[in-house]
């Protein structure tokens, strides 16, 4: 159903319009990472035992990397749609806002990591995620979006290959790191080609 569905939006989809559906597959692909993440945190809480520090690690990573990716890349998107104002939306005191939401990231991570059966803090960091992902597109420019897409390709290459270690599959970790490898490369060569550092767009 998957191959099928792609088929037709790749047919149809006119290429001018080619970056708003990378991003909205990039999305996808951040998506998916984050509900094997999920799956497998969930696995946990209907067995007797508990997840490993090591098992632990890339379930937050699998939930942080692809929420941030899926949410980021669906404003991406709505930007480039121009379903959303194509201006950078900002307010007052934002970058002390996504301070405060990476520092409980931070927090929540580190707690679960010590009390990996914490069901309420698990979908605190789910849902602090995904806003984050919100807030890190958010003032960035439509003439920038093709650099935030290449760089969120390279984000959700990571979340996949974060899925590998859970699923312990090798040939997704390898994928993925391609992935998140050649995204990182395209965005430096299109931030040079801008004559903007990465740093100028996103911040």
């Amino acid at each position: 159903i998957g191959s099928i569905l792609g088929t037709i939006m790749a047919k149809r989809v006119a290429m001018t319009d080619m970056p708003q559906m990378v991003g909205l597959l990039n999305g996808f692909g951040g998506a998916a990472s984050a509900l094997v993440a999920v799956g497998e945190f969930w696995r946990y809480q209907n067995i007797p035992e508990s997840p490993t520090v090591d098992t632990m690690i890339p379930i937050i990573l699998g939930v942080l990397i692809g929420g941030i990716t899926f949410t980021g890349s669906l404003l991406a998107f709505g930007k480039l749609q121009e379903l959303l104002p194509g201006a950078p939306i900002t307010f007052p005191f934002q970058q002390i806002f996504n301070a405060t939401l990476a520092a409980i990231l931070l927090v929540g991570s580190g707690y679960l990591l010590l009390n990996p059966e914490n069901i309420p803090v698990f979908l605190a960091v789910i849902f602090v995620s995904n806003i984050l992902g919100i807030m890190f597109v958010l003032p960035i420019g439509g003439g920038d979006m093709p650099v935030v897409i290449a760089l969120l390709n390279s984000y959700s290459g990571l979340a996949a290959s974060v899925a590998g270690f859970i699923l312990m599959n090798n040939m997704l970790i390898i994928a993925g790191a391609l992935v998140g490898a050649s995204g990182i490369i395209l965005t430096q060569i299109m931030c040079k080609a801008m004559n903007r550092s990465l740093s100028n767009v996103l911040f």
